[in-house]
């Protein structure tokens, strides 16, 4: 494929990628938390305080902005009381979302919180609202954030933690329209108005307010629900959910078209966030709401020989250059957006990280990640991105990918250009125009593998992983088929 031309402008910064467009998303849900996250302190898994050191250790690199947590559809059946105070007094519940095993509550707020700390990352509390009650939520904040003589305050300190956590991120209810209540838009409004009325500022930590937006770019919920809603100082962010699904029989088996099928799907995000910030902007043309997308990713049919409600899939190079894809949107619309979170982290969903008893693989989703760590806070810069596009047919109906696509970001001096090339069996040719500048000391990246289904197992867990070298800047390149190709360069003069 020739004919292509990638223009980036360094001296055309434009807003920042705010960190938080990186997030992730843990949840009780199969081997995400048991197994993945916690293993407990008698483990002989090394642990520190019970949580797994190898998985801190890799999803410490990736730099994660926050995490979200404790769902999910497990969030609206979640106490919190139930996972504070000495651990085997803690009661054991049934999970009713994700085949009814136990929960012992191990893993509870103070865990969570370690986590988030060991890992530098912001704490985004995903609160009870199907089946919780707004004292339980206004509890709750209290016990994370005040720092005063109250008896919550104390029971937190007892329990750990004198200092408070200063928790800022709280989602009221999750997937409200689903498994978080089955509300219609209207009476969702009118029970966040209940629940959000009673969330405070705590010893300075103003909170940030989250509410459940729609399945995908629906545009009649956000309709409905601010209409019902007309107190915006209740409300600091809007968060739809968007999942691509699946194309083909499994997350391994898939032919070419199955391949541009996914991709395709995945881009369609971008419409969703022009939209639905659109939509937003009706209601709130100063945009003191956020639009947050709280969950994203792939999600495949149940894999063979595993339990179908654990969630448990193989990640893929064409999970990887998802990934990429919705991250280069991200950073091209960082203007729109002001969350973004994965799901999920450990053995759930687009996975980072794979576990099986003692052992641990990165996935290609989670090299992407790596790959792109240095767009997190850097500014987006204009930059186009121009060739013949990839054409393809799902049955009788045609559809079609850029041919190449990506973004650009500076920070300081560095700087990013990642580039996604779709097409299945043909490189691509592509001018490269820096508008003048020079880069020295530059690298490139590039994540690919002549097998489309090519993925990393625990036999062979370096069967995918990007290939990183000196590059000598020049005005034509060659981007591999099926390849994510990263290039860091540090600007001259």
């Amino acid at each position: 494929m020739a004919g292509a031309r990638i223009t980036v402008y360094p001296q055309e910064p434009l807003g920042i990628i705010r960190p938080e467009l990186y997030g992730h998303f843990i949840e009780h849900l199969g081997a995400c938390i048991d197994e993945g996250i916690w293993v407990g302190e008698e483990s002989a898994i090394p642990n520190f305080g019970g949580i797994r050191t190898d998985v801190l250790d890799a999803l410490r690199q990736l730099h994660p902005p926050v995490l979200r947590w404790p769902g999910g559809c497990y969030a609206d059946d979640y106490h919190w009381e139930d996972g504070v105070g000495a651990r085997p007094g803690r009661p054991r519940r049934v999970n009713l979302w994700w085949g009814q095993n136990i929960e012992t509550n191990a893993f509870g707020t103070h865990e969570f919180i370690q986590v988030c700390r060991t890992l530098g990352a912001e704490s985004y509390f995903a609160a009870n609202l199907g089946s919780g009650s707004p004292r339980e939520l206004r509890e709750w904040v209290e016990y994370c954030n005040f720092a005063g003589d109250s008896t919550l305050a104390k029971r937190r300190a007892a329990n750990g933690s004198p200092v408070p956590f200063g928790v800022r991120y709280w989602g009221i209810g999750n997937e409200a329209w689903g498994c978080g209540g089955r509300f219609d838009p209207e009476d969702y409004a009118a029970e966040y108005k209940r629940f959000a009325n009673y969330v405070r500022e705590f010893s300075g930590v103003t909170p940030y307010l989250i509410a459940c937006g729609p399945d995908g770019n629906d545009l009649d919920w956000p309709r409905r629900f601010f209409r019902k809603l007309p107190h915006l100082p209740l409300i600091s962010g809007f968060a739809p959910h968007y999942y691509c699904g699946t194309a083909g029989p499994s997350a391994t088996e898939f032919d070419v078209n199955q391949w541009y099928e996914l991709l395709e799907k995945a881009t369609r995000i971008e419409k969703l966030i022009h939209e639905q910030r659109a939509l937003l902007d009706e209601f709130d043309p100063q945009r003191r709401i956020g639009l947050v997308i709280d969950e994203w990713g792939t999600w495949h049919l149940p894999t063979p020989g595993r339990n179908p409600a654990h969630l448990w899939q193989q990640n893929t190079l064409r999970d990887a250059l998802a990934a990429a894809l919705t991250l280069d949107i991200f950073n091209r619309n960082s203007d729109k957006l002001v969350m973004a979170n994965i799901s999920q982290a450990v053995n759930v969903l687009q996975a980072m990280i794979l576990t099986q008893g003692p052992q641990m693989l990165t996935t290609p989703t989670y090299h992407v990640f790596e790959l792109y760590r240095s767009h997190q806070g850097a500014r987006v810069l204009r930059a186009s991105f121009d060739s013949p596009p990839v054409s393809f047919a799902v049955g009788e109906q045609k559809r079609q990918l850029p041919g190449l696509a990506g973004s650009a970001s500076v920070k300081a001096d560095l700087l990013t250009l990642s580039v996604v090339n779709p097409h299945a069996t043909l490189p691509a040719e592509a001018q490269l125009d820096l508008r003048g500048a020079d880069l020295r000391e530059a690298t490139i990246s590039v994540l690919t593998h002549p097998e489309l289904t090519a993925h990393n197992t625990f036999e062979s867990p370096q069967t995918l992983r990007p290939q990183t070298q000196p590059w000598e800047p020049a005005d034509r390149h060659t981007f591999p088929a099926a390849s994510v190709t990263v290039f860091r360069g540090r600007l001259s003069g």
